[in-house]
């Protein structure tokens, strides 16, 4: 169950005997108990004070024995089923938080893809000295910038995607074993309680014949020999006994069921909360990468701003005369 034994061995071992246990004690009188689809309870009318199996903590063991109609109003949903259907759920969301990451990570190599080649575009190639330096360095930064976004995209898959789709693979698979064993015990406890019921009918039509035969004779309107009413009351305690087994192995089938239930609904509530916190770390891992991702890329243009600080028009002027000077003698009037 659960993909392991030994999961399900860790978990604390309750007994319907425990105080606030819904389930019903051995021999536990009609008026005292009320059966609710082959599920003993209380009788609300009578019902002694109970107590949580796990105060305060709002645990799965405590709050889903009753069953419950479906949306449609119609057929019983069990409360363990609704457990399983939250893990399903879960099971789903957090791959579409998967596929939200991969979309991410497009997103992330596209941007990255696209800085990059307008990084090497060569428009205002020709700018010269100061202004030029910066000018190229911010080019540059989009050549670096690039390289941050392709190292983010892939540590966002390594690091985030990846345990996302790769958490619980078998999950589906271990649910539907967990189903399949809970639902078996639930079949035997209704088909216990169906013994029950049957047992029950046929002790009172015992009870009904021996008391007419014992109506008969004493009225003196039959035959019937004591015998015969002998032989009708060892049939009724026959069916008497017939009934306290049935109860018996109805009480064994709950106390099954209920154990079995505490167990795994405590499982379950284990499993979700590691999903959430797996989540939980993930998604932090998630913003982490993307502070590194910000403080990479300012580190980009801090020598592109530096080159900035640096732009002087007066040098730019200087370094282009000397380069491009023709003469420095100016001319002067003829003189005749």
């Amino acid at each position: 169950m659960l993909g392991s034994e030994s999961a399900l061995d860790d978990a604390p071992h309750f007994s319907p005997q425990t105080p606030g246990s819904p389930a019903a004690p051995r021999r536990q009188s009609k008026e005292s108990s009320l059966t609710i689809n082959c599920v003993t309870f209380p009788h609300p009318d009578v019902m002694p004070e109970q107590q949580l199996l796990k105060p305060s903590e709002w645990s799965y063991c405590d709050y889903f024995w009753a069953d419950k109609k479906d949306s449609q109003g119609n057929n019983t949903v069990s409360g363990f089923e609704i457990l399983l259907q939250k893990q399903l759920k879960g099971k789903q969301t957090q791959k579409e938080m998967a596929e939200f990451v991969r979309e991410r990570i497009k997103i992330e190599e596209e941007y990255a893809k696209n800085l990059s080649k307008l990084s090497q575009n060569s428009l205002a190639a020709q700018e010269e000295g100061t202004l030029g330096e910066a000018w190229a360095q911010l080019k540059k930064s989009l050549a670096d910038e690039a390289e941050v976004h392709l190292k983010f995209s892939s540590k966002l898959q390594s690091e985030v995607e990846k345990p996302l789709l790769n958490f619980r693979e078998n999950f589906k698979k271990d649910m539907k074993k967990c189903d399949h064993h809970i639902a078996d015990l639930r079949k035997q406890l209704a088909s216990r309680y169906a013994a029950v019921e049957k047992a029950r009918k046929a002790l009172t039509e015992r009870q009904k014949d021996l008391e007419a035969k014992t109506q008969q004779l004493e009225v003196k309107l039959s035959n019937k020999t004591e015998e015969e009413i002998k032989k009708a009351r060892r049939k009724s305690t026959q069916a008497g006994d017939d009934l306290m087994r049935c109860v018996d192995l109805y009480n064994q089938a709950q106390s099954k069921w209920f154990e079995e239930m505490v167990t795994t609904t405590l499982e379950l509530e284990r499993l979700e909360v590691e999903r959430v916190e797996m989540i939980r770390q993930h998604l932090c891992q998630y913003t982490q990468l993307r502070h590194e991702t910000d403080m990479f890329n300012q580190s980009t243009v801090e020598l592109v701003d530096q080159l900035l600080r640096k732009v002087d028009p007066a040098k730019d002027r200087e370094l282009w005369v000397k380069e491009h000077k023709t003469g420095d003698i100016r001319p002067v009037d003829m003189e005749i």
